[in-house]
């Protein structure tokens, strides 16, 4: 089994990876599927190749807002795996792919003999750590449209396509804000000439634009996200 596209397992070196490889399971991931609840167990870890996985936190009423996103740069489960606990996150599926699933019990067996999974792991953490605080001051500083923007942008940096298969309700509740905001946004993005949405579908059409439009939080996570896999995965993008 190879690591399939996935760059912290290629980062691996080989006996590691022997270690790893008779636990690893390739499975895909469903569209909208909940990979663990926040509160939960953490019973699997799983390392996308491709598709999306957004970790949203839940508040006590239920809702539920995206703080992170993970592709094929990262896996799920990290913060889980670190503090020992079930963790504060919910892992949705945002686009479908493939991922390669590990027990946590494995995984944190292989962590614990402090070799280079280790190493890389607590770098992904920092990483991830970017996005989460990110995150928290693009909500409070950044208007919907800017946000709308960066959404998008990282949502197909992340897929082989400049098209999405998502809806205005969705990106709304991810990003924890009105619909008709999204709704109002997407319609000044299309009318610009940047986007083209139907129901269910919105496709690029003007990627440099839609990054001059966007708040500065895409830029420093993608920069973030870029130094990550190719210092310390060693690939070059």
């Amino acid at each position: 089994m190879a690591s399939g596209g996935n760059h912290l397992l290629a980062a691996l070196p080989a006996e590691e990876m022997r270690r790893l490889r008779e636990h690893l399971e390739l499975v895909a991931l469903a569209r909208r599927a909940t990979l663990y609840e926040s509160g939960g167990r953490l019973q699997y870890a799983y390392f996308p190749t491709s598709g999306i996985v957004s970790l949203l936190h839940v508040t006590s009423d239920g809702s539920a807002a995206e703080v992170a996103v993970v592709g094929n740069e990262g896996c799920t489960g990290v913060c889980a795996m670190l503090s020992g606990s079930g963790g504060t996150l919910r892992a949705t599926v945002r686009a479908a792919g493939y991922a390669y699933r590990i027990k946590a019990s494995h995984l944190q067996a292989e962590f614990q003999r402090c070799g280079r999974l280790q190493r890389i792991v607590l770098r992904y953490a920092g990483s991830l750590i970017a996005q989460l605080a990110q995150s928290a001051a693009c909500n409070r500083r950044h208007s919907v449209d800017q946000q709308l923007c960066r959404w998008l942008l990282g949502a197909v940096d992340r897929i082989a396509s400049n098209e999405l298969a998502t809806t205005q309700e969705a990106i709304a509740s991810l990003l924890g804000v009105r619909r008709e905001g999204i709704t109002e946004a997407a319609s000044g993005l299309q009318k610009a000439g940047l986007i083209r949405y139907s129901r269910g579908r919105i496709a690029i059409l003007a990627r440099a634009k839609l990054e001059a439009r966007a708040c500065e939080c895409y830029k420093l996570v993608r920069g973030e996200t870029d130094r990550l896999v190719r210092d310390v995965y060693g690939v070059r993008l």
